[in-house]
């Protein structure tokens, strides 16, 4: 069973900069996509990055330029660089894994392709 578990968030003022990070255990191997995703407050769950085992990355047209999707080397924590923060990134920010050919990690930006979730880490940016 994979698990997941985000740190890092908190409140800055727009045009800050923020690092969030994301351990994961319980791989049975490094076949896996790994994603960011954000939740504001009334809206729905959407993709902000994903990074395929091959290394090779995604990111949402609202972040790109601005944030980082990466992983240690050891692929036990996942990280998100965010910069240039603005109002609207204001979320819920979670990660998530699902096994997965790199491949399918290039379209998998809906939440409901991802089984294994962590608790979510708030951040808030303000103007």
């Amino acid at each position: 069973q994979v698990q997941l578990s985000e740190s890092g968030g908190g409140s800055v003022q727009a045009g800050g900069s923020l690092r969030l990070s994301c351990v994961v255990s319980g791989y049975a191997d490094n076949n896996y996509c790994l994603g960011w995703f954000h939740q504001a407050p009334g809206k729905g769950r959407d993709g902000v990055a994903r990074l395929a085992s091959d290394g090779s990355t995604s990111y949402a047209d609202s972040v790109k330029g601005r944030f980082t999707i990466s992983q240690d080397n050891a692929r036990n924590t996942l990280y998100l660089e965010m910069n240039s923060l603005k109002p609207e990134d204001t979320a819920m920010y979670y990660c998530a894994a699902v096994p997965s050919t790199p491949r399918y990690c290039v379209n998998a930006n809906n939440h409901e392709q991802y089984p294994f979730w962590g608790q979510g880490t708030q951040v808030t940016v303000s103007s």
